[in-house]
């Protein structure tokens, strides 16, 4: 992807971050989707369904879930799927098909995109058998009953920035994959439990640690129990410093904006900085201030770009995101 486009690209993968918490892009519709009635038979409505099992979705619905579907959108819930080796019909895009979760890509490279905001006639155009929705937030203002038209229609949580964990299982009881599932968490679970002891034989168990993202001159810090913060302090046992606990208590998104002087009082041992400027210079980085900080004056900074899955949530993403903190802290 040209540099002009990339930049582009994380621009919006900011905002809509910071909108709802890397954990569901897919409401944010133009204002014309709405009006668009998909081209399908009443008789697809999951309600219709003459075969199958009837699940209730993550706020009430009743959904009849084909035997064995085959065409399955699931918008910025692709990890989940790859996790559990299902390949979806379609795959998150922003740009037109420019923009895709990068991290996924060696799974995905022959999956279509679809734009993010999951218009009804690009919906329809993949001819889906099933849907799986990442929250009530993306099907509000009457788009359930539009999707439900379209194919059997499944909200996997209530809110944004669900636990993967529920998520995963969640997913896998309507595909049918719940043994598959608690394989997949078990196996997680081993790696992150070795990791964590490597990790507290080479710096401590006392030494903390903080993920920061740098997008469009400004600082973003995640927060505590989500996202790439839940791998550092859940997950792996990381100290958590003062200024991320207070921030975590408010924070309406997994990314919260962090000012260059509040980095300063971090008092962060260890930083991970996710670096979405460095193809337009990253100007911050070469502030006073910034080189100023214990962390940086030790060389106890690991950087990383955004096209890696410190950004995003899921069991492939938090999997890769321990890789990353072993080789950053265990020498």
């Amino acid at each position: 992807m040209p540099i002009k486009k990339r930049y582009l690209f994380l621009a919006s993968l900011f905002m809509t971050a910071l909108l709802f918490g890397c954990s569901d892009n897919s409401n944010n519709a133009d204002d014309d989707t709405g009006s668009q009635e998909p081209v399908a038979d009443e008789s697809s409505d999951s309600a219709d369904s003459d075969s199958g099992r009837v699940l209730t979705d993550a706020v009430g619905h009743e959904v009849t879930i084909p035997d064995a579907p085959e065409k399955i959108i699931a918008s910025y819930l692709e990890d989940y799927l790859v996790a559990l080796d299902v390949t979806p019909a379609a795959q998150w895009s922003i740009l037109d098909g420019q923009g895709l979760q990068d991290y996924l890509q060696d799974y995905l490279q022959a999956v279509p995109p679809i734009p993010y905001e999951l218009p009804y006639e690009s919906v329809t155009s993949f001819s889906p058998d099933l849907l799986l929705i990442s929250s009530a937030e993306a099907v509000d203002d009457g788009k359930y009953e539009q999707y439900s038209k379209i194919a059997p229609t499944y909200v996997v949580g209530a809110d944004n920035n669900s636990d993967w964990r529920e998520n995963l299982l969640t997913i896998a009881e309507v595909l049918d994959l719940e043994n598959k599932a608690q394989q997949l968490l078990a196996s997680y679970d081993e790696k992150a439990q070795a990791a964590k002891e490597e990790i507290q034989a080479a710096i401590g168990t006392d030494a903390t640690a903080a993920a920061l993202w740098l997008v469009a001159d400004s600082f973003f810090i995640v927060s505590e129990n989500v996202s790439s913060g839940a791998v550092l302090y859940e997950d792996l046992g990381i100290a958590v410093p003062d200024v991320v606990k207070e921030i975590s208590g408010d924070a309406a998104a997994n990314w919260s904006p962090i000012s260059l002087e509040e980095i300063a009082t971090l008092e962060a041992d260890h930083l991970f900085l996710i670096n979405s400027d460095n193809a337009s210079g990253a100007e911050m980085l070469n502030d006073p201030v910034w080189q100023s900080i214990p962390a940086v004056k030790n060389g106890q900074v690991y950087e990383y770009g955004p096209e890696t899955s410190w950004l995003y949530t899921g069991p492939i993403a938090s999997a890769q995101m321990i890789d990353h903190v072993v080789e950053s802290l265990v020498k």
